[in-house]
């Protein structure tokens, strides 16, 4: 879609004119075609317009897309995996805020988040609009395409904010409260749409970006996974799984190469690129730049940084395999630190004294070291010498696109939904199990391949500075079988996804869906107020866990939204 978004990127305005920014709740784009103006170059241009919401980009770069971000960074910063990094509490405080639960309806980034998804939600309306009534070829693979765009917004949404208003395409958003449907309702429709898109599009598209069948199962998946759908799970990873057109690519640090956009572990991507004055570049991550020593990255904010507990998280025992037993925190990964780590790590945050992208990362990448430590995200960058890498502003911008799915969360969620339905005690006899190892070992044993190949560049391991170790889960005897209990099953599978998935915003939505939120955020705050101390005195509540409606948006609501 890179290419179709810039052709049509004049034409966008005039297709599909939002709403002022003063009246926020008509969302509805104003103007209209006729159904005989409308061809099939005009509709591709109402598909890009709808695809481009997913840049999260309506208004200026920072107060729209950085704090209200599609990557969704900013919740991350919730868990127990990041801190918000930047100079100071002081700076973008509202996210802050967010870190450290004090969280109020006047929050920005509350604001932002809500208005970027209905934005995107009122140019997914107006494109569906525009196709019903034209006489255009593919309607019912377009209107797919529309209905999985319209599914991750509202998917978004619901497990973000406490109450949200839904409608459709069908509907005046100016008379629909809400509450209107519950959040188990609302989850309702979202598969509905997602099963009528899997049945209308394609298996494949002739444009990298645009969503097949394949993209609407797996996230299906994931909306499954979120309502505790466990046989859904099962049956829409198969999909994904048994295609044959998606896997692993070989090397972790694969998922940062450029070379790998839209590649097979890539399934539902934002489409970023540096092309036409780098209007479509991840604005939403843009101040998640390492200050970078020697001013490799431009001048970087360095937002986003990882936790000294996710870093910890990363420990190895003698065999190779993560601390399940809840020690894992117990020794800190600081630079005396002895002991064994998971690769991952090297490739997921920076570490002082450790290769950054063939570079050594030093206490100067660090923009304030005393309040946040080091520990700058890796994950979105290229390395600072690769050709489309912006020079200068916007830091560490380039077109690596970003995924919202990817082929490892499918294989781990299915691997969840095979422990959770387990019957048996462990795995020598249940086979569901057995098969959830493998596919967690699945993951791990790129992670193994990753350790052990060392032609890779650019450089991000170093085994004379830290002493890598990651093996499988063991498959036979009673470490491999007896020991594999439905408990243990569960701790390796969530483990799993904190190290395969760190610094990708899945964190957070995993805490809430396992119902773990309010245990290991408060847990976590109060072991980290010594390294932070901005963390003392914090909490957060089972009330807490979800947003509030935007106090403007109440206001300007005419008596429809209520908190």
């Amino acid at each position: 879609m890179k290419t179709t978004y810039i052709k049509y990127i004049c034409a966008i305005c005039a297709i599909c004119g939002l709403a002022a920014c003063n009246d926020k709740l008509d969302l509805a784009p104003q103007g209209q075609f006729t159904a005989d103006q409308l061809t099939d170059e005009s509709i591709q241009g109402l598909m890009s317009s709808a695809y481009q919401g997913l840049e999260a980009h309506f208004f200026d770069n920072n107060n729209a897309a950085f704090a209200g971000p599609i990557t969704n960074w900013v919740f991350d910063v919730r868990s127990d995996d990041a801190y918000k990094g930047g100079e100071g509490v002081s700076m973008e405080a509202n996210i802050h805020q967010l870190e450290i639960s004090n969280i109020t309806s006047e929050n920005p980034t509350c604001l932002n988040k809500w208005e970027n998804n209905y934005l995107g939600i009122a140019r997914v309306h107006k494109a569906m609009q525009a196709i019903q009534d034209a006489t255009v070829s593919g309607k019912d693979g377009l209107m797919g395409e529309l209905k999985t765009l319209r599914a991750w917004f509202y998917f978004d949404l619901n497990r973000l904010f406490k109450s949200i208003p839904y409608f459709t395409e069908n509907d005046d958003p100016k008379t629909v409260p809400n509450g209107n449907l519950s959040k188990d309702e609302i989850y309702s429709r979202i598969k509905q749409d997602l099963q009528e898109a899997y049945a209308a599009m394609p298996e494949t598209q002739s444009e990298p970006g645009r969503f097949s069948k394949y993209v609407a199962a797996a996230l299906l998946a994931k909306v499954c996974a979120q309502t505790s759908d466990w046989s859904g799970v099962k049956q829409w990873a198969d999909v994904v799984i048994n295609s044959g057109k998606y896997g692993l690519y070989s090397n972790f640090g694969d998922l940062s190469k450029l070379e790998f956009n839209n590649q097979k572990e890539s399934i539902m991507a934002i489409q970023f690129s540096t092309a036409n004055d780098n209007i479509h570049i991840n604005f939403c991550n843009l101040l998640n730049t390492t200050r970078s020593e020697g001013n490799l990255y431009g001048n970087g904010d360095d937002f986003f940084l990882g936790s000294q507990n996710l870093v910890n998280a990363f420990r190895t025992d003698a065999n190779g395999l993560p601390f399940l037993d809840g020690t894992f925190n117990n020794v800190k990964v600081t630079s005396d630190y002895a002991g064994t780590v998971d690769p991952r790590l090297d490739y997921t945050v920076g570490r002082i004294g450790l290769p950054f992208r063939g570079h050594t990362y030093t206490k100067g990448w660090c923009r304030d070291y005393d309040t946040y430590g080091e520990y700058s995200g890796k994950k979105g960058l290229l390395h600072p010498e690769h050709p489309d890498m912006v020079q200068g502003f916007p830091w560490g911008a380039s077109g690596l696109n970003f995924m919202l799915i990817r082929y490892a969360d499918i294989l781990l969620l299915k691997a969840e939904a095979l422990i959770e339905e387990a019957a048996g005690s462990n795995a020598a006899t249940d086979a569901d199990l057995r098969a959830a190892r493998d596919l967690i070992n699945q993951v791990r044993q790129r992670a193994i391949d990753t350790m052990n190949d060392a032609a890779y560049t650019p450089v991000d391991l170093d085994p004379f500075t830290a002493n890598y170790n990651v093996a499988l889960y063991p498959t036979t005897g009673d470490a491999g079988n007896l020991q594999w209990t439905k408990d243990y099953a569960r701790r390796a599978l969530r483990m799993e996804r904190r190290l395969e998935l760190a610094m990708e915003g899945n964190r957070w939505f995993d805490l809430v869906r396992w119902g773990a939120v309010v245990e290991t955020v408060n847990k976590f705050m109060q072991e980290e107020a010594a390294l932070r101390p901005y963390y003392a005195g914090a909490s957060i509540s089972q009330d807490e866990v979800y947003l509030p409606i935007p106090i403007s948006q109440v206001e300007n609501s005419n008596g429809l939204y209520h908190n």
